[in-house]
């Protein structure tokens, strides 16, 4: 209802007189009424018997009108009826108690188009509906989710009567605008009901709406608070509000104040029901504290209490998500023990997490035993196996889950089809999720802006652009509207592919199309420039962001400083990152490495270093390409003994190094490994703590080439760092160039796999081709390494060595007495 035709209608006080007062409801009354509501529902040509029935009787059709209203059930007749008296040649028009009877029973059928034809109608007769008819009205908008109509009612009331609706409408418009999360208005029409609760207008159901509300959004405190304002300090009045709070605090996993008022429930005297338990329950399943868990549906079956379906189910889903899935399978079978079936949703939630975990066979035998059971499998439970599939590549398997949703009548929704096309495009078979696209629009479902943006980036990135705006024209035909994450895809796509101009011209289409392209858009296209170097077009696009009231975030800044840095500008980096400081946008990890990178490329290897310990001393971890930076530029400059200490460092960090780092090292000691071993002065506080230039020196002493040299000290850093899978990738590796230094390699795996408390296993993990020679010099090396272990950590590395070379003179020897 529009709100100039709600100023239009007047109060009840200023409606036109009856023309007739209304007859006494006397029992010969009551029975013409039911006699009327009775021609209306059976006869076809109702309106003859009618008018007869009614000059029998001496009745004017007006006086009763509102009576038949309230008696009769179906809107539709209500409606007949009404049609009949109003277009009557003769007769008295209806009054505003007969519109109101109308419009209640209106409401009662959720009738809005005719509400609204009705309240113009009496507009037009300068007639007004009665409170009880806004009423009814307004808990009809409230109960179907039509929350601005409720509201402009509500408010139509207050400002005509000078009062508000009854308790009644008021709980149920309170109910829908905390539903829909308009926390604020709600609490605006609560404090309107507490300051008029003289009429009655407020009541505890009222109180509990507006505190569930309140919990809902994570504000338990106001909550609390709303109770002791309305109840009195200290005083929460009954279960349901101790239930109400007690599921707030849970759900916001603040459990040590849930449990503190759990406690306070019972000493007050509360029994808690069902429900408290479910609640407490629900919050340590959040922590995975499963003793306390426990310990409560115990207390619940001393007291009688039946631990339900939902309580099962979340305990379930809580062990599966703290990987616990032997426990949740037990608890499955303690629950069919406790004569409670799992349903569905049991199924659905073990399925979900064994495909998580990559048990596709676990979730397949679990989807058969709950047909097994009866129970109908859904969406849900055939999804997860749609994904794990896809991923393995099984899109034969993935694309037979359809069929078999939609023999089961279930028919395949767009979600079902989006988990299917989203897998086959992460996997790379962007035709094959095309064909599936096809499949959707044969059978009717139409592909929505979600779908098309996967597949637009699928094709964008293996630089398929005409596939991706044959895509966006499609979508178009279809009237499926590109949202802003549509355009950013296409225009990142574009400038992945080197066309800037294209680029442009896609976001400015999106912007043309009043489309706001929101920080992502605008980001994606300050990238497009700064890669292009065209810095002044990306300051222009951040000041039109500002402009639309958009702030540049982590990633705006971060992109400009690098665009910055790879212009040489580091005056422009340090200005961009004095902006980013200003604007209390937080830098991030890559906004730091990109300014380490400033300073390297200018060949300010201190300016670098201040950075990085200004990074770190703001709580952020250094990356792999931090290091990598950082130790490619100490060995440009020569500076080996620091770049070997931050290879160090980042290990003893746990950041994994990559190719790009190895080949630093690789290269700074090729070029300038022997002039740092001998040059004097060099033996400074780093070096004699450092792994790597023991192990370089001594290897170089003995004669090895610096590249194998370089190499094998990375292995043993790595293996003495605990990262023994990615050394023996590079154990690969470096057999695979050549410069494999068996000995020391073999002693510096052998370290690793001690380390990892794995020596029992060795032999499955690395094998041993030296001869006696090569073991003599994997055991002088392990006894090097040795000395290089933490404090208090032990090796059997140097054992197992020793043990190898016995063994081969054992063997020698063995061979030897039999020639003999």
């Amino acid at each position: 209802m529009s709100r100039t035709l709600l100023r239009r209608i007047k109060p009840l006080h200023n409606a036109k007189p009856n023309s007739s007062p209304f007859l006494p409801f006397k029992p010969h009354i009551k029975r013409l009424v039911d006699e009327v509501c009775e021609i209306i529902r059976t006869q076809n040509q109702w309106e003859e018997t009618l008018e007869t029935r009614l000059s029998e009787e001496e009745v004017v059709v007006s006086d009763i009108a509102h009576l038949v209203f309230d008696r009769i059930r179906e809107a539709e007749l209500g409606l007949k009826f009404f049609d009949w008296v109003t277009q009557r040649p003769y007769g008295s028009s209806l009054d505003g108690h007969a519109y109101s009877s109308l419009l209640k029973l209106l409401a009662k059928s959720r009738v809005f188009t005719e509400i609204e034809s009705v309240l113009e109608s009496m507009r037009i007769e300068d007639l007004s509906p009665t409170p009880e008819a806004l009423d009814a009205i307004i808990r009809a908008y409230s109960d179907s989710g039509l929350v601005d109509k409720a509201l402009e009612i509500y408010k139509f009331v207050l400002r005509t009567y000078g009062s508000l609706p009854s308790a009644l409408a008021c709980n149920s418009l309170l109910n829908v605008l905390t539903k829909d999360g308009r926390i604020e208005i709600a609490r605006r029409v609560f404090d309107e009901m507490v300051e008029r609760r003289e009429d009655g207008c407020v009541d505890n159901y009222s109180t509990c709406i507006m505190v569930r509300g309140l919990c809902k959004e994570g504000k338990v405190e106001d909550a609390r608070k709303l109770i002791e304002d309305r109840f009195g300090e200290g005083c929460i009045p009954n279960v349901v509000f101790y239930n109400t709070l007690i599921d707030g605090y849970c759900r916001k996993g603040d459990i040590e104040r849930a449990y503190c008022l759990f406690k306070e429930l019972k000493l007050k005297g509360f029994l808690p029901a069902v429900e408290t338990y479910g609640a407490m329950i629900n919050g340590f399943c959040k922590g995975g504290s499963f003793e306390a868990i426990d310990r409560l549906m115990m207390e619940m079956n001393a007291r009688g209490l039946n631990v339900n379906l939902r309580i099962y189910n979340n305990v379930i889903d809580a062990q599966c998500r703290h990987g616990c899935m032997v426990k949740a399978m037990e608890f499955v079978r303690k629950m069919i023990d406790s004569d409670c079936e799992p349903d569905i949703v049991t199924y659905n939630t073990l399925i979900y997490h064994s495909c998580r975990t990559g048990k596709v066979w676990e979730a397949e035998q679990i989807l058969e035993q709950a047909t097994r059971k009866g129970l109908v499998p859904n969406k849900l439970s055939y999804t997860p196996l749609m994904q794990v599939y896809c991923r393995q590549r099984e899109f034969i398997r993935a694309s037979e889950i359809l069929v078999k949703i939609t023999e089961r009548g279930d028919d395949p929704d767009v979600v079902t089809y989006g988990v299917l096309v989203h897998g086959l495009v992460a996997t790379g078979e962007l035709d094959v999720a095309l064909e599936i696209r096809d499949k959707m629009a044969n059978r009717g479902v139409l592909p929505d802006a979600a779908i098309y943006n996967v597949l637009m980036n699928g094709f964008c990135k293996k630089g398929r652009l005409p596939v991706a705006r044959q895509l966006l024209a499609e979508m178009l035909d279809h009237n499926v509207l590109p949202d802003a994450f549509v355009y950013a895809t296409l225009v990142d796509g574009f400038i992945r592919n080197g066309d800037l101009t294209e680029a442009k011209k896609c976001f400015e289409l999106s912007t043309e199309k009043r489309m706001d392209p929101g920080v992502v858009g605008y980001n994606t296209m300050i990238k497009g420039y700064c890669k292009f170097g065209m810095m002044k077009d990306a300051v222009s696009c951040i000041n039109r962001m500002i402009e639309r009231h958009l702030s540049p975030d982590e990633f705006t800044y971060s992109t400009m400083i690098d665009g910055y840095v790879k212009q040489d500008d580091l005056d422009g980096a340090l200005t961009m990152f004095s902006q980013m400081v200003k604007r209390k946008c937080k830098p991030n990890v890559v906004t730091y490495t990109s300014l380490i990178n400033g300073f390297c490329r200018k060949g300010d290897s201190c300016g670098a270093q201040n950075v990085f310990r200004e990074m770190k001393s703001r709580g952020l971890v250094p990356n792999v390409v931090t290091y990598s930076i950082l130790i490619g530029n100490f060995c440009k400059e020569g500076k080996l003994i620091k770049a070997a200490s931050f290879f160090e460092q980042m290990l003893l960090s746990k950041c994994i190094p990559n190719d790009v780092t190895f080949h630093y090292l690789v290269n700074g000691f090729l070029t300038d490994g022997y002039c740092m071993i001998y040059k004097t002065g060099n033996r400074s506080c780093e070096h004699k703590t450092s792994t790597f230039l023991d192990v370089f020196g001594k290897m170089t002493s003995d004669g090895w080439v610096p590249m194998v040299a370089a190499y094998s000290s990375i292995l043993v850093c790595l293996c003495l760092y605990g990262m023994l899978k990615t050394a023996l990738q590079l154990r690969d590796k470096m057999v695979s160039k050549g410069c494999i230094s068996e000995p020391v390699s073999f002693a510096a795996l052998m370290h690793g796999v001690c380390l990892e408390a794995k020596s029992k296993e060795w032999k499955n993990i690395i094998c041993c081709d030296l001869n006696e020679q090569e073991l003599h010099v994997a055991v002088k090396y392990s006894l090097i390494l040795d000395q290089h272990l933490p404090k208090g950590v032990v090796s059997d590395a140097s054992r197992i060595l020793q043990t190898l070379v016995e063994d081969y003179r054992s063997h020698l020897k063995e061979v030897n007495d039999l020639k003999v």
